[in-house]
């Protein structure tokens, strides 16, 4: 694997794991993680941070990379995981998972970010890796575009709140709909938006918490 700009590993073999994740911000929703290991016989044209891409072509990388890919996983942490150890333990527990369930075993892993999680193998942390490093590159992808089909299909079973358009981040739209809708079982109870809904409007929140 070479890097698309700058960026030189400290590991030079072919198991090397670029990993990701996505889902930090929002109110809503898991956070999901990907990891994935390029094959250097079978080069992705246009890998690149997953929100520079347009919506087309991340789902086309999406397949390609499943399909060129010497191993890649997905992993995730729930809601109550999030609002239980908060974003950042969350959002590292999923990129643990994801690499753990590589079919392939990486001999090295990147990390997308400045913290890493707790794997048991060599990795180092790549600051805006996923527009520096292949692999994380298309970890992203992976991982943004699952969770974005999860959101849009989240949004038929919650309508009012528009998830298929903004994924459940905290746009001008949500938070109307929060104010007029409540908080469904899929809030992050921990977010202060949220959690200052559930303090100013109780009464509207228990139906949706049955839902």
């Amino acid at each position: 694997m070479m890097p698309t700009d700058d960026f030189e590993c400290l590991y030079q073999g072919h198991l090397l794991a670029g990993v990701d994740e996505v889902g930090r911000g929002p109110l809503a929703g898991d956070v999901v993680a990907a990891a994935v290991i390029l094959d250097p016989n079978a080069p992705i044209e246009g890998l690149n941070d997953s929100k520079k891409l347009t919506e087309k072509k991340r789902e086309r990388l999406f397949d390609e990379i499943k399909e060129k890919a010497l191993s890649w996983a997905l992993g995730r942490a729930s809601v109550a995981e999030i609002d239980d150890i908060n974003i950042l333990q969350a959002s590292l527990l999923a990129m643990k998972r994801a690499v753990e369930s590589l079919p392939v075993t990486p001999e090295y892993a990147l990390i997308d970010g400045n913290k890493s999680p707790a794997l048991s193998i060599p990795n180092e942390t790549v600051v805006k890796g996923d527009s520096r490093v292949a692999a994380i590159s298309a970890a992203s992808i992976l991982a943004k575009v699952t969770r974005d089909r999860e959101m849009v299909a989240l949004d038929k079973t919650y309508p009012e709140y528009g998830f298929a358009g903004h994924k459940g981040y905290p746009t001008a739209v949500h938070m109307k709909a929060i104010k007029e809708h409540g908080v469904t079982a899929i809030h992050r109870r921990s977010f202060r938006p949220v959690r200052e809904c559930l303090m100013l409007n109780r009464t509207n929140v228990g139906l949706k918490d049955l839902i």
